[in-house]
């Protein structure tokens, strides 16, 4: 197996609290690490070609990139993977930005901890597998579920948006808790 390790420094957002530089120096001796790098801004087109060429070049067949969340850049990465020829779910990203460089004031500290989550990412890409996007088709009805005042008025919010909707309740009559009083503030009007 061979892993690509990335550390951004994301400016100075990762860098102005890790040292972004020797977490890729650590790196470099993980088991299965073959290439550990830094740079600037992964997530930026040229980051994106360092880890292209990598694979490439090193043959590598896992990486991961210690940045920012993965709700932010994790397709991007997945892209660069696939661009490169590799299986896009053979990615793992750590997330040292959100979880050392903005919530520790302690370099030393942050910079552990970094360690300590690429260090996570490594072992967990180790067991990633080959999967593939399916497309399934789907019926677009909506099933609402109870036909008190709340299911009726979400399923009339769906008729109106010409979607098909199926209407189920468990008790003989709708209208759940209000058909069951006698009057409603402040009109005072029968509630069924």
């Amino acid at each position: 197996m061979k892993i690509g390790v990335y550390v951004c420094h994301c400016g100075n957002n990762i860098a102005g609290v890790v040292d972004c530089e020797g977490v890729a120096q650590w790196a470099k001796d993980l088991d299965g690490v073959t290439v550990a790098r830094d740079y600037e801004f992964m997530c930026s087109s040229l980051g994106q070609e360092l880890i292209k060429e990598d694979i490439k070049e090193h043959g590598l067949d896992r990486v991961v990139v210690a940045s920012c969340t993965p709700r932010m850049h994790e397709p991007t990465f997945q892209r660069a993977l696939s661009e490169a020829g590799l299986n896009p779910y053979f990615f793992e990203q750590a997330n040292i930005r959100e979880q050392c460089s903005w919530v520790h004031d302690d370099k030393e500290e942050a910079t552990e901890k970094a360690k300590a989550l690429v260090e996570a990412a490594v072992s967990r890409v180790r067991h990633h597998q080959s999967l593939s996007v399916n497309k399934v088709p789907i019926n677009p009805a909506t099933l609402v579920v109870g036909a008190g005042i709340t299911g009726i008025q979400a399923a009339l919010e769906l008729a109106n948006a010409n979607y098909h909707v199926y209407l189920v309740e468990r008790e003989p009559s709708i209208g759940g808790r209000m058909a069951q009083l006698d009057e409603t503030f402040p009109t005072l009007d029968c509630s069924a």
